[in-house]
């Protein structure tokens, strides 16, 4: 029975396929925010089916400037409407900084 509060989780280690430089979406090997999402989904679910072969586009709107914190609000739709939506927050990065950060963080 569905319910407020009730969580999801999902787990699984990092590896060198999961990593922006693998997966095109940056240039750094640290986790890729496709494969983050990715497992928020897993965690969770969309809202409705899309059929193989459905085009379908995903949008992005800047709703929050905070310092170096952009927040977003996303949605993905095909052409019978709103297949997901969710918010999305990034930081803006100093490339060494955020190198550096990561070989500091442990594994685990």
């Amino acid at each position: 029975m569905l319910e407020e509060g009730l969580e999801g989780s999902v787990e699984t280690a990092v590896t060198g396929e999961m990593t922006a430089r693998a997966l095109g979406s940056g240039d750094v090997p640290v986790l890729a925010t496709p494969v983050v999402v990715a497992m928020a989904e897993r965690a969770a679910s969309h809202v409705a089916p899309t059929r193989v072969g459905s085009r379908i586009s995903a949008t992005a709107r800047l709703v929050e400037i905070d310092g170096r914190k952009l927040s977003f609000d996303v949605w993905v739709a095909d052409p019978a409407g709103e297949i997901a939506r969710g918010h999305h927050r990034r930081v803006v990065v100093d490339r060494q900084a955020f190198l550096a950060a990561a070989s500091d963080r442990p594994k685990g």
